[in-house]
C-alpha cells in the first residue's frame, strides 16, 4: 500500500495560495530542471571530449547542408552529422582545437581527414554546433543583425555554450555580452523577462522601444542561468537572478524552478528568496514512490511536490523564522541615543516611548495578519507604522531617525540571513 504524501505543516494563517499559470506547452519546470547541463571541460583530453564513440544502430550518417564545405580541411562528426570546416578557423583564439591539431600524429592517419575517420565530438548536438559555426563564419553585418533580437536568443546560448566548452574565449565573451544586451535591451530600466503574454511599456517618455509579448520561456530562463554560472559571467547572472525573483511570484511551479536552480548552482543570492516564496505560497509534500507525482508540479489537492531534502529545508526555515520573530517581538532593535538627546532631553523617556511603540506595533492587526514566519513582511509593516507615528512626546527627533535606521538594519540582516535559514538541519 502506498504511503500518503507527507505534508509540510503550515498553520492556517500561513497556508499559501496558488496562482494558476501554464508553463511552456509540453514542458514543465520540473522537466527542465531534471535535465542538467554538461559540465564544463577545460582539458578536453583528460575529459575525453575528442574520442571514438560507436555509431547508433539505424542512425544514418549525413553531411550537413551548410557546413560540409567543399574546401574544408577537418571533418567533424556531431551526433549523426558530418561537418567539413577549416582547421584555421577552428584553431582561432587559442582554442582547444588548435591544441589538438598541434599534437604529433605519428604513423597514424590524422583524424578529420575523411568521412570514415572524423573527429568525433561527444556531448554536443547538431543544432548547437551548427549555431557555433555560424558565428565562426558570419560576416560583420550578420553579427550586427543578431544584436537585441530575442528571436536569436537560442542561437546565442548555443554559441556561448560551445565557445566556452572549446575555449573560444573572444567568441564566448562577445556572445555573452550580446545576450545581456538582448535580455536587458538598452534603454529599458529592467530586464525584459515579463511573464508570458504580457507586454511592458517604456518607463520614460524618452524610450521608444516597446517590449513584444512572449519574450521568453522557462526553458530559456533555465538555460541562461546555467550558462551564466558556467561561464562565470557576473552581469548575465545578476540579470537572470533578478528575472527569476520576479518570475517566481507568478506560480508555485516557477518558485520551485528558482529554488531548485539555486540549490543546483549554489546561488546564495537567489536561494533564500526562492525558498521563502515556496514556503509562503505553497503547501509542500514529498513525492512518494508509486504516487505518480512529479517534483515541481502541483497535485490534485493543490500541493506542490518537492524533494525530501527541500521539504526539510522548508521546515527548518519555517521554524527558524518563527523563532527569529519571537525574539524580535520581545526585544526592539537597539540604537545609541543621539548626543542632542542627552543634552536637552530625557533618555529614559525617549527609550520608554520607543519600547512602547514597538510592543504596540509588533502585535498590531496589520502585523498579526501576516504569517508567523513572514519576518520580512512584519518588519516592513512595523516600518510603515513608524513612518505614520507622528510626533512622539518623549522621543527626540534625532533618536527617531536612529530608531528608523535600526528597523531598516534589522530588515536587511533578515534578508541577508535567509539562505542560511533554509539550510540542512545540523
Amino acid at each position: 500500500m502506498t504511503e500518503p504524501d507527507t505534508p509540510l505543516f503550515i498553520p492556517p494563517e500561513d497556508e499559501g495560495f496558488f496562482v494558476k499559470q501554464d508553463l511552456e506547452e509540453g514542458v514543465s519546470a520540473a522537466q527542465l530542471l531534471h535535465s542538467p547541463p554538461r559540465k564544463r571541460a577545460r582539458n578536453l583530453f583528460e575529459k575525453a571530449e575528442f574520442m571514438k564513440i560507436p555509431q547508433c544502430q539505424g542512425s544514418e550518417i549525413v553531411r550537413d547542408e551548410d557546413y560540409y564545405l567543399s574546401d574544408g580541411s577537418c571533418i567533424i562528426l556531431v551526433e549523426n552529422t558530418l561537418f567539413n570546416v577549416h582547421r584555421t578557423m577552428l584553431s582561432k583564439d587559442s582554442s582547444s582545437f588548435g591544441t589538438m591539431f598541434s599534437l604529433p600524429q605519428g604513423d597514424k592517419l590524422a583524424e578529420g581527414q575523411s568521412d570514415d575517420n572524423p573527429v568525433i565530438l561527444a556531448g554536443d548536438t547538431v543544432s548547437e554546433f551548427r549555431n557555433f559555426l555560424w558565428a565562426l563564419y558570419a560576416l560583420p553585418h550578420e553579427l550586427l543583425q543578431v544584436h537585441s533580437n530575442l528571436a536569436n536568443l537560442t542561437r546565442l546560448i548555443d554559441i556561448a555554450s560551445i565557445s566556452n566548452k572549446y575555449s573560444f574565449k573572444s567568441l564566448e565573451t562577445w556572445s555573452l555580452d550580446v545576450i545581456v544586451d538582448t535580455v536587458t535591451r538598452r534603454g529599458s530600466s529592467s530586464p525584459q523577462f515579463p511573464l508570458a503574454g504580457l507586454c511592458q511599456a517604456p518607463t520614460s517618455p524618452t524610450q521608444t522601444y516597446t517590449l513584444p509579448a512572449q519574450l521568453t520561456n522557462n526553458e530559456q530562463i533555465v538555460a541562461l542561468v546555467r550558462l551564466a554560472q558556467m561561464c562565470q559571467h557576473e552581469r548575465l547572472l545578476n540579470t537572470m537572478v533578478e528575472s527569476l525573483r520576479r518570475h517566481m511570484v507568478a506560480s508555485p511551479q516557477n518558485a520551485y524552478m528558482a529554488m531548485t536552480l539555486a540549490d543546483e548552482l549554489d546561488l546564495r543570492v537567489l536561494r533564500g528568496a526562492a525558498y521563502l516564496e515556496v514556503m509562503q505560497k505553497a503547501v509542500a509534500i514529498v513525492r512518494q514512490p508509486g504516487s505518480g507525482h512529479v517534483e515541481g508540479e502541483v497535485d490534485a489537492d493543490g500541493r506542490l511536490v518537492v524533494s525530501a531534502t527541500q521539504q526539510m529545508r522548508l521546515l527548518s526555515g519555517y521554524y527558524r523564522l518563527t523563532m527569529a520573530w519571537e525574539q524580535l517581538r520581545t526585544v526592539p532593535p537597539n540604537f545609541d541615543h543621539a548626543p542632542s538627546c542627552g543634552v536637552n532631553w530625557h533618555q529614559s523617556g525617549c527609550m520608554q516611548s520607543w519600547q512602547e511603540f514597538w510592543r504596540e506595533k509588533s502585535k498590531s492587526e496589520t502585523v498579526l495578519a501576516l504569517g508567523l514566519a513572514d519576518v520580512l513582511g512584519r518588519l516592513r509593516a512595523v516600518l510603515k507604522e513608524f513612518d505614520k507615528w507622528g510626533s512622539a512626546t518623549y522621543m527626540h527627533h534625532d533618536c527617531r531617525m536612529l530608531a528608523r535606521r535600526a528597523i531598516n538594519e534589522k530588515l536587511k540582516a533578515a534578508q541577508d540571513a535567509l539562505p542560511d535559514l533554509f539550510s540542512d538541519v545540523d
